[in-house]
């Protein structure tokens, strides 16, 4: 594929991706030359989300070869729903218990594609939070226009989670609050730098108390459209994340530093991350 680098670069600080599917296929061919490039624009560690039985253990996989670096997540995403069964619980219960896995899921309810059934997305949904809560580790949730029945099945489990962010938030000021109101965090990609369907979101993160935001790419998906000079990509990688950073700042009203060291900040405390220097690209 053709070279992913680009020209801009602009200092932030330390940063977290909170969100990356850094197992996808697409990386296969370069995935340290991502790495070195995400580390060379100053984002120095990732969690590496898993959303399936294979993808979860491949996570672990990854994360565990570059220790302090990566971390994992362990879950089923709704659209693999339809697969789970209680071979799928006890997997998630053992990998929940592995270092190196920070958080339960990519877990929830996805009622756009409905590429698993409804009835089984909410079961696949509630035996998650059960571990979750069994285990203590926080959960990483997906919620698209689901929003009804996500918050019937979270809210009766919100007192027995650690923690919990709602990743890839696109929703509406109404939904973000309902969020809010349960103490949870909430993760921004690209969909904001998106102007065909992103505007909105630029009106309301400011609501985002400062102790609850986090910042991710969600790649190879969602590559910030408002990228300059133009990248032709249309893979997604971490080491644009500084651009998200820049877009929401700006919506908040704060520096790209500032945004970056409260979302570095409470990355690193909802995940329990530890701090290392940052690292420059090889």
């Amino acid at each position: 594929m053709e070279s992913a680098e680009t020209e801009y670069h602009f200092t932030t600080g330390e940063l977290v991706d909170i969100g990356c599917n850094l197992t996808h296929d697409s990386f296969d061919g370069d995935r340290s030359e991502v790495l070195q490039r995400a580390r060379a624009a100053e984002v120095v560690q990732l969690i590496v989300t898993g959303a399936s039985e294979d993808g979860s253990k491949a996570a672990l996989r990854l994360s565990q070869s570059y220790p302090g670096e990566l971390f994992a997540t362990a879950g089923v995403h709704p659209h693999r729903a339809d697969s789970y069964d209680d071979h799928t619980s006890k997997l998630l219960q053992k990998l929940a218990g592995q270092h190196g896995v920070v958080a339960l899921g990519e877990t929830g309810l996805d009622y756009f594609r409905d590429f698993s059934s409804r009835e089984r997305q909410r079961l696949a949904f509630t035996q998650q939070l059960e571990i979750a809560a069994e285990t203590g580790l926080p959960v990483f949730l997906h919620q698209r226009d689901a929003h009804h029945d996500f918050l019937k099945i979270l809210k009766p489990f919100r007192s027995r989670l650690s923690n919990a962010v709602v990743h890839c938030f696109t929703g509406s000021r109404e939904e973000l609050h309902d969020y809010l109101e349960l103490d949870c965090h909430i993760g921004i990609t690209g969909w904001i730098c998106d102007e065909r369907r992103g505007e909105h979101l630029k009106e309301i993160v400011a609501d985002i108390p400062a102790n609850r935001l986090m910042v991710e790419t969600d790649a190879p998906y969602l590559k910030p459209r408002s990228l300059r000079p133009k990248v032709r990509t249309h893979r997604n990688e971490p080491q644009w994340l500084p651009w998200i950073i820049g877009t929401l700042a700006a919506c908040r009203d704060e520096t790209p530093p500032q945004t970056a060291r409260l979302t570095t900040r409470n990355a690193r405390r909802f995940f329990k991350l530890p701090r290392i220097e940052s690292q420059a690209a090889a």
